[in-house]
């Protein structure tokens, strides 16, 4: 992962070096442009081939004055080309089309994070989401995530699980090359990951960690799938530092769930998830680290979901490095004894053994 070594300055014009500055500061004007082209469909009319003003006029139903603009800032971009009075859709524009994550990303973006990211500033000085309040009244969003309203519910979810779903068909072998007979869910979300763990060993028993309103959702669709038997639901606010772990269980297992916490507070769950591990018991933790990406455009990305954290989510969590983890399980008493990845689109998984 070269993004965090690059020395742009040393190769860069002081020309270059302004273009990319204006390429920053209009970038929210270029997103918005380009995600309505994509929204009114003129980027899937320009899939078929090169077309007139005329004629996508003809077929959008779209004004003179609002192709011009919107295809204008798509121009500058780098998603449409003119070539001979002719609108072309270039790479980008197909990647609007028919990349899935593409549209994932514009889509959270938009309907998730881009009216509470107007307060990122005060977030980031009082460390509280207060961008939230586009959303809900709640004090985090993990405590609205089933009463979100459209369209930020269905992007919120499509983004989750677009990313970890992808790592959970690589990583389930791997929690399970020494099968636990009791597993502890931390962060079940909505029993996603321990519906794969019921159906892939047939004497695994889970007991499922999350707050209330996540469970009824996970106890929910599990009851439709006929897995309740091995489930104990452990309803739980892990800011709540009164409450402890269930304990006694052979393997806990974490996805995409400490970065929901500051540092200080991953320190301290990571310290009740060692005292509820049995002797010998192991964590997993599957999760996208920004500094174990092989490719850029990963690590990027990544990087830039930290600013919903601190708006939308906790204000005080991020997407981190591999290495924080690890400085707060060592201090839990947890050795790290394994790490894989490239799993899934940006996922490792980090084992530690208490």
């Amino acid at each position: 992962m070269k993004l965090k070594d690059r020395r742009f300055a040393q190769d860069c014009s002081a020309f270059a070096a302004r273009f990319e500055a204006q390429k920053i500061a209009f970038g929210p004007v270029v997103f918005q442009c380009v995600r309505i082209a994509w929204k009114k469909g003129l980027l899937a009319t320009l899939a078929q081939g090169p077309m007139t003003s005329g004629q996508l006029q003809d077929q959008s139903g779209l004004s003179t004055y609002a192709l011009d603009v919107l295809l204008e800032s798509c121009l500058s971009a780098g998603v449409v080309a003119l070539d001979n009075d002719c609108w072309v859709l270039e790479k980008t524009g197909y990647m609007l089309v028919n990349d899935r994550l593409t549209q994932i990303n514009f889509n959270w973006v938009q309907d998730v994070c881009w009216q509470g990211l107007f307060d990122l500033e005060a977030c980031l000085d009082e460390q509280t989401p207060l961008g939230l309040k586009h959303l809900g009244d709640w004090s985090s969003i993990y405590e609205g995530l089933s009463d979100l309203p459209e369209p930020a519910r269905t992007s919120w979810f499509d983004f989750d699980h677009h990313y970890s779903d992808s790592a959970f068909p690589e990583a389930l072998p791997l929690l399970f090359a020494a099968p636990p007979r009791r597993l502890m869910d931390v962060g079940a979300n909505t029993g996603k990951f321990a519906r794969l763990c019921l159906e892939h060993h047939p004497d695994v028993e889970l007991t499922l960690v999350d707050l209330p309103i996540q469970l009824d959702a996970a106890q929910r669709n599990l009851a439709e799938q006929g897995l309740l038997d091995r489930v104990t639901l452990a309803p739980r606010n892990l800011l709540d530092e009164g409450l402890r772990l269930p304990g006694g269980h052979d393997a806990i297992w974490m996805s995409q769930f400490l970065s929901c916490f500051s540092l200080a507070e991953i320190a301290r769950i990571l310290a009740r998830a060692a005292d509820a591990l049995a002797d010998g018991g192991r964590l997993y933790i599957l999760d996208t680290f920004w500094d174990r990406q092989q490719f850029d455009i990963a690590a990027f990305c990544l990087i830039n979901t930290s600013p919903y954290f601190t708006a939308m989510a906790s204000g005080n969590s991020k997407i981190y490095r591999a290495s924080e983890y690890g400085e707060c399980a060592e201090k839990a008493g947890l050795k790290l004894v394994g790490v894989h990845d490239g799993l899934g689109l940006s996922h490792s998984l980090l084992r530690f053994e208490k």
